[in-house]
């Protein structure tokens, strides 16, 4: 009868290419951080009174450059609150294109739009790891309490990259927390912008004045 020994037998998988050699890196071994679930109830919430008001949304806005005939980038859209406030902004010579993973949402939005007669909007079905913004398309980003729901942020912002021109400003209103609770710590979204190849160039915290929310603007490097 002949023994192998556990060695021995590694080193002939290896050999033989049924097993690598190369040693896993902390980022193939590490498990992704805890994320929320992706909202799919009432989007009619999002549209509550002084809500532009409460997150001072003129305010990002210019701090995002958003002016007439920017195109505007509205990741995560959902109802469509922000995207029908930024078509306002941006006039007829700009474009908004809301877009969001849930086909539900995008059918929510195209009716609202339609209703409301808005001809500068634009509605992009996105996938979890790829907004699918096309490229060269956007002056500014904004991710309105939804960075907490992306379940690879880092391949996400990675891909956002080619959409964006020259420039371009990426908004995060997002709030602390754990990940699970539709909440993401501040330092964790500017490490992880940071691996996805983006300069944080301004932090703010006016935006509800819950000690709890926070506004990022970032930079393709």
């Amino acid at each position: 009868m002949i023994r192998h020994s556990v060695a021995g037998i590694l080193l002939w998988a290896v050999c033989a290419g049924f097993v690598s050699a190369q040693t896993p890196t902390p980022a193939q071994t590490q498990p992704p951080r805890a994320t929320s679930k992706p909202y799919t109830g009432d989007l009619s919430i999002f549209d509550y009174p002084d809500r532009d008001k409460k997150l001072q949304i003129d305010r990002v806005m210019d701090l995002l450059g958003i002016t007439a005939g920017k195109n505007v980038g509205d990741l995560g859209a959902g109802s469509g609150w922000f995207t029908v406030i930024a078509s306002k902004r941006v006039g007829s010579t700009g474009v908004v294109i809301a877009q969001d993973i849930n086909p539900i949402a995008i059918e929510y939005i195209g009716k609202r739009i339609k209703k409301d007669g808005i001809e500068n909007v634009r509605t992009v079905l996105g996938l979890p790891d790829d907004p699918g913004f096309p490229p060269g398309s956007l002056d500014a980003v904004l991710m309105l309490k939804v960075y907490h729901e992306i379940a690879h942020p880092v391949t996400a912002m990675q891909k956002l990259k080619p959409s964006l021109r020259p420039g371009a400003k990426v908004g995060i209103i997002d709030k602390n927390g754990n990940g699970t609770a539709h909440g993401v710590k501040q330092d964790v979204v500017v490490k992880e912008m940071g691996e996805a190849g983006y300069s944080l160039v301004g932090t703010y915290d006016f935006t509800k004045a819950d000690h709890e929310d926070y506004f990022l603007i970032f930079t393709a490097k």
